[in-house]
């Protein structure tokens, strides 16, 4: 799925969250909007689709967090809990789009996200043939629309322009190579730090 598709979904994760604790909606939509898009790193900084998209340890770290948010509720860690839901949900989205590669509507690999649980790929569904495919967009569009009900001007000025985002990517595709693998761009410190400890995991 394209960027913009994973943060309509961030936004939609912060929909109940905010519901439950209105002072706290901004911080929980940038919260979830960050980790929506936080497994996507790996595109700079290790192998995409593998390095960060570890859907196991997100899922795992949802759990923990949530029980510690709910034992001893703070703005930090339910914003924590909601980074990682967010992104454990980023690498489903992707397994129910296309394959990584450069030309994914030519759907030529079946790489949709490597599970580490099964030390293996698992392929792609397809239900959006490739990220910026037109069902791709719609998806956004869905997951977006609970924000503009519960929302401030704000967040619905960010999920507009969320949505052009994506029309523009949408049109111009499939003249737009994917950035697949490992490229060559400045990466932060910090981010080595964390690929460096997810890699500790792979085989």
């Amino acid at each position: 799925m394209m960027a913009p598709t994973h943060v309509a979904a961030g936004i939609a994760l912060a929909v109940p969250i905010a519901f439950l604790v209105p002072e706290l909606a901004p911080l929980v939509v940038a919260a979830a909007v960050a980790g929506s898009v936080f497994p996507d790193f790996d595109m700079v900084a290790g192998e995409h689709r593998r390095t960060l998209h570890a859907v196991e340890a997100y899922a795992v770290l949802t759990v923990l967090v949530t029980f510690a948010a709910i034992v001893a509720p703070s703005p930090p860690v339910i914003a924590a809990a909601v980074f990682f839901a967010a992104a454990a949900v980023h690498p489903i989205l992707d397994l129910a789009g296309g394959s990584s590669e450069a030309r994914p509507w030519e759907a030529a690999t079946d790489r949709g996200v490597y599970l580490r649980s099964r030390e293996s790929w698992v392929a792609p569904k397809r239900w959006a043939r490739y990220d910026g495919a037109p069902e791709d967009l719609a998806l956004a569009a869905v997951l977006v629309t609970p924000g503009f009900v519960v929302f401030g001007t704000g967040v619905r000025a960010f999920a507009v322009g969320t949505l052009i985002v994506g029309l523009g990517y949408t049109f111009c595709r499939k003249r737009i190579p994917q950035l697949s693998g490992r490229v060559n761009l400045p990466v932060p410190p910090v981010l080595t730090v964390i690929v460096a400890l997810f890699s500790l995991f792979r085989r």
